[in-house]
């Protein structure tokens, strides 16, 4: 599995080439890293511009009564390709799949920006999604190919850092676009960036080629494709569009969950399944995938309900939105930072998510405490208790995931991960934002009466125009409000971190494999992982 540009030796204690040799292969990898984490923003920007361009869109295009299909057609694309592409990568070659699937979120993000209608960009959308999918899941399994477990932990920094520039910077970048280029450009920014990433890609990436004859799993791939559309669906949908006694949603959760348990099934027969289910008896692995999944839930949760508290309750601008998550956002890019660190020197790991869910669960208590009389100092310190949490589990989970299995299966158990975190979002924003929506409703009911309830009857958000014009009376119901909700939605947010607790506690501290200084005992793992040896890749450039 090599070729003229790779050379890949399998025994546990590689040759070890000249100093010149090793700077050379350094610069490499790190020209690699760049063009990554450029992908890697493109990704993570996106939504985040898009949010804040939609109401000129709806203005430009109309097509209000569809505005959520605008983010919801990019989400189900995104996750129902994410393990696809993963499994591509692992059958074909990486490299080939990533660049594919950048191809297409450029196209997407080109065909948006000359949509004349809003079904048009809902569809081009979808096409955006289709190729987002294999971006998150290309840069994770490609570090996974160049950088051992045991060193990849000092690149945690890197990627905290993109996804902290990305939450803070893409609303800002977004209103600042659409004002002054027009909102078609929220599409077009994409398209230098991801030119930028294909060249650097294309001449200076080099990983060994892939021929498999193994046929795609294409009935694996619908089942998985109609289960993880009917979930995100019923998320999405479940109290806002439809009530989630209703039976669309019932009729969506019925299919979600027969076609998840026939795509289950399959994979124990399929020649090669787009999840092979040999990944999950290692404990890690699937301790992994659950912390990723609370990590993913309580994350969005809280972006969501944050801003939304500060504007409401405390007064500030929505301008700045992106900015009143800098305590919690730099928190976890500090913590990331120090934990890559701390895991490559001493290639120790399982203290960090047992600290990281011990520290997110006190977070968000913090937070489920605030009230109308909350300052924003305080407020700025339960979020950055949350983010050290969130600092110490955010990539750790990755790490380990992708050690808990052999090299070969590196793409889909990062999208795998990829997968569960996204989902996990995906459930958090519905289950707290459902529990926010009536907590609103009830307390604006007792407080203000007929009127309250009227002014929540259609959203239980108001954005500040809205909100500057109701009467005094119900403008201070609706903090109290706003307060009672976001107290409910982060204990609940508390209660479900525990669970990643409990998981974090049974992780197994298995060697990470890598060419700093070995674990003591033999070059195995237990408990179902990959040998602690790995295929030490030298390339030329």
């Amino acid at each position: 599995m090599a070729d003229s540009k790779s050379v890949e030796r399998e025994t546990g204690t590689p040759d070890t080439p000249d100093a010149g040799a090793q700077e050379k292969q350094a610069k490499s990898v790190r020209a690699v890293i760049l063009a990554l984490m450029i992908t890697m923003m493109l990704a993570m920007l996106d939504n985040m511009i898009i949010g804040t361009a939609m109401p000129t869109i709806v203005g430009e295009l109309g097509g209000l009564e569809h505005l959520s299909w605008v983010v919801t057609a990019y989400t189900l694309a995104t996750a129902a390709s994410t393990p696809i592409w993963g499994k591509l990568g692992d059958m074909y070659g990486r490299k080939g799949a990533f660049m594919t699937s950048i191809v297409i979120f450029l196209a997407g993000s080109a065909l948006s920006g000359m949509a004349q209608d809003m079904g048009q960009l809902i569809a081009f959308r979808a096409v955006q999604g289709l190729g987002a999918g294999g971006l998150m899941v290309g840069v994770m399994a490609i570090i996974g190919d160049l950088v051992p477990p045991r060193e990849r932990g000092r690149y945690q920094g890197m990627m905290a850092g993109v996804m902290a520039i990305a939450m803070i910077g893409g609303p800002l970048v977004g209103g600042s676009i659409t004002d002054h280029w027009g909102w078609r450009w929220a599409f077009y920014i994409n398209l230098p960036l991801g030119v930028v990433s294909l060249v650097l890609i294309s001449v200076i990436l080099h990983l060994p080629k892939k021929r498999s004859d193994a046929r795609v799993d294409y009935l694996g791939a619908a089942l998985l494709t109609v289960g993880i559309t009917a979930i995100v669906l019923v998320t999405t949908w479940g109290g806002t569009e439809y009530a989630w006694s209703s039976a669309r949603i019932m009729e969506l959760t019925a299919i979600g969950v027969a076609a998840l348990v026939g795509f289950v099934f399959w994979q124990t027969k399929a020649a090669e399944p787009i999840v092979p289910l040999h990944i999950f008896r290692s404990r890690n692995f699937t301790l992994m995938s659950i912390i990723g999944f609370i990590a993913g839930f309580v994350m969005f949760g809280a972006t969501l309900f944050l801003p939304l508290y500060q504007q409401s309750v405390q007064g500030a601008s929505a301008t700045n939105s992106g900015l009143l998550l800098l305590p919690m956002l730099g928190a976890m890019l500090v913590t990331s930072m120090i934990a890559g660190r701390i895991t490559t020197s001493s290639g120790r790991y399982k203290i960090f998510p047992v600290a990281g869910s011990v520290l997110l669960v006190a977070g968000l208590y913090l937070l489920s405490t605030m009230d109308t009389g909350t300052s924003r100092f305080m407020s700025g310190v339960f979020m950055a208790v949350t983010g050290l949490g969130m600092g110490c589990l955010m990539q750790i989970t990755m790490l380990v995931a992708q050690n808990s299995v052999e090299m070969k299966d590196m793409g889909v158990a990062s999208s795998s991960t990829t997968l569960f975190r996204t989902l996990g979002s995906s459930f958090g924003v519905a289950i707290m934002g459902a529990l926010f929506n009536s907590r609103v409703q009830d307390v604006m009911t007792e407080r203000a009466g007929a009127l309250g309830s009227k002014v929540t009857e259609q959203s239980a958000q108001l954005d500040a125009a809205s909100l500057a014009k109701l009467p005094v009376a119900a403008r201070e119901a609706y903090q109290y409000a706003v307060s009672d909700g976001t107290h409910a939605a982060f204990l609940l947010g508390a209660v479900v971190a525990v669970i990643a607790l409990v998981a974090a506690v049974f992780v197994k501290e298995v060697p990470l494999r890598g060419a700093l200084p070995k674990p003591d005992g033999p070059d195995g793992a237990t408990d179902g992982t990959a040998p602690a040896k790995a295929p030490v890749v030298v390339e030329s450039v």
